[in-house]
C-alpha cells in the first residue's frame, strides 16, 4: 500500500515522456526449491502480473536467484512475462557486493538498457574495476576489529555508509574489517573497559537526541586514555570535546546547547545565525562545504592536501569561545571553514590515532576511493594488539 504512489509516479512518468527515454527494470527473485531442486519462476510471473495490473509493463526483468538460470528457464520467463529474452538478466548472489556490476556487465544489462534506450552502447573500461575486486579477494585472513558505537545499532542497516566506509579501509590496508555494534545506552564507566576489551578501533557517529549521548562520552573517554584510535563522525566529533572539556580541560557543568540549554560550558552550540529560525530544517548545515587544513596536522597528512570539500548534516557547532583552552591542552584544531570561523576537525596530539570529524565522510567513500580518515583509522588500529 506505501508504494502505490511511488508506482503511480513512475507510470504517469512513462505516459509523460517518450518511449525511448523511459525504461522499466524490475528486480524479481526467483526461488530454489530444494525438494525439488529447481528454480520456480511463478513469484516472477505473479509479481509482473501485479505490476502490469497497475499500468506499467517491465522492459527488463533482473532474475535475483542462489543458483545459475538455465537458457530453457530464461526462455519460460520471456515468453510468460512478455519480454525479450535478452532482456532477462540473471543477477546471481556474488561473493562481495562489489562485484555485482561486472556480473550484471557479462549478463548484457548495459547493452539491453542501451538498445531499448537508443543509447551508443560504449565499450566499457572495467580493468581498474576488475583489478580492486581480485585484490578484494586476496586479502588474506588478517582482521581488524572495530567498534560502532551508536544508538541505533539495533538496526545495522542505519550506519550501512559507515560499516561499508570501514571496509573501503580495509581494502586500503589489505585487511578484513570485523564489526563490533556496541549500543552507547548500554555503556558505564564501569563496563566500559570490558565492552571495547577486544577493539582495535572505534567509531562514533552521528545522530540526534540525548539518547546514550552519556556512553559515547565514556567510550570516548576510554579510548582515549588507553590510545585505542578513534574516529569520531559529526555528534561524535562534538561529544569528543565535550570530554575532553570535561575530563581534560577541567571545566564543570560541561554539555552541548542540544542536550542542556542552561548549561554554564555550552562547547557545542547553535550557530548564532541560526538562533532566530524557528523551524529546525532550516537551520541545518546540509551538503558540501570547503575545509582548510592546518600545516602539519594529521588531516593534512591524511588527506594530502590543503583544502578538502566534505558533506554535512547537522545544526550545532563547536563554540568558539573555547578555541584556545583545548588547544593549550592538546586537542589541536586542523580543519576549519575557509574564514576560519567554523571548527571542521579537530585531534588529539597526544594520541596516536584521535581524530574527529564534524562532516559526515562516509558519505563520499568508494571502494576505489576510499575516504582518508577511515583509511587512516584501520592503519592505526591495525597497529593494536588486544
Amino acid at each position: 500500500m506505501e508504494s502505490l504512489a511511488f508506482i503511480e509516479a513512475i507510470r504517469q512518468i512513462g505516459l509523460e515522456q517518450e518511449k525511448e527515454d523511459v525504461i522499466y527494470i524490475h528486480v524479481t527473485l526467483l526461488p530454489y526449491i530444494y525438494g525439488s531442486n529447481e528454480l520456480k519462476s511463478k513469484p516472477t510471473q505473479h509479481s509482473v502480473k501485479e505490476l502490469q495490473s497497475f499500468g506499467i509493463k517491465p522492459d527488463i526483468l533482473v532474475c535475483r536467484s542462489e543458483h545459475k538460470m538455465q537458457e530453457d528457464m530464461k526462455e519460460k520467463i520471456a515468453l510468460f512475462c512478455n519480454v525479450r529474452k535478452e532482456c532477462v538478466i540473471q543477477n546471481l548472489t556474488a561473493d562481495n557486493l562489489y562485484a555485482v556490476p561486472l556480473m550484471l556487465e557479462e549478463e548484457g544489462l548495459a547493452t539491453a538498457v542501451c538498445k531499448h534506450l537508443k543509447l551508443e552502447n560504449i565499450e566499457p573500461n572495467n580493468k581498474p574495476w576488475e583489478d580492486m575486486i581480485e585484490n578484494i579477494r586476496n586479502i588474506g585472513k588478517e582482521k581488524v576489529k572495530i567498534a560502532i558505537v551508536g544508538k541505533y545499532v539495533r538496526l545495522e542497516d542505519s550506519y550501512l555508509s559507515v560499516a561499508e566506509s570501514l571496509r573501503h579501509g580495509g581494502y586500503a590496508n589489505k585487511v578484513n574489517i570485523d564489526i563490533k555494534y556496541i549500543d552507547s545506552e548500554t555503556i558505564t564507566k564501569e563496563n566500559v573497559a570490558e565492552k571495547l576489551k577486544d577493539v582495535q578501533g572505534i567509531v562514533v557517529p552521528g545522530g540526534f537526541g540525548n539518547r546514550g549521548i552519556e556512553g559515547k562520552i565514556t567510550a570516548i573517554q576510554y579510548v582515549r586514555e588507553n590510545n585505542i584510535p578513534f574516529l569520531g563522525i559529526c555528534l561524535g566529533m562534538q561529544m569528543a570535546v565535550v570530554e575532553f572539556i570535561r575530563n581534560v580541560v577541567g571545566l564543570n557543568n560541561v554539555d552541548s546547547e542540544e542536550f542542556d540549554e542552561t548549561s554554564q560550558n555550552p562547547v557545542i552550540h547553535i550557530m548564532e545565525t541560526q538562533k532566530n529560525v524557528l523551524k529546525k530544517g532550516g537551520t541545518m548545515r546540509l551538503g558540501a562545504y570547503p575545509c582548510v587544513l592546518k600545516e602539519g596536522s594529521l588531516a593534512k597528512k591524511l588527506y594530502g592536501k590543503e583544502e578538502i570539500s566534505e558533506r554535512h548534516r547537522h545544526r550545532y557547532e563547536f563554540n568558539n569561545k573555547y578555541r584556545d583552552v583545548v588547544e593549550e591542552k592538546g586537542l589541536k584544531i586542523s580543519g576549519t571553514s575557509p574564514d576560519g570561523l567554523l571548527v571542521e576537525i579537530v585531534e588529539y596530539t597526544k594520541h596516536p590515532y584521535f581524530i574527529a570529524g564534524q562532516f559526515h565522510p562516509e558519505f563520499k567513500s568508494r571502494p576505489d576511493k576510499p575516504q582518508p580518515l577511515f583509511v587512516g583509522l584501520v592503519k592505526a588500529a591495525k597497529k593494536v594488539k588486544r
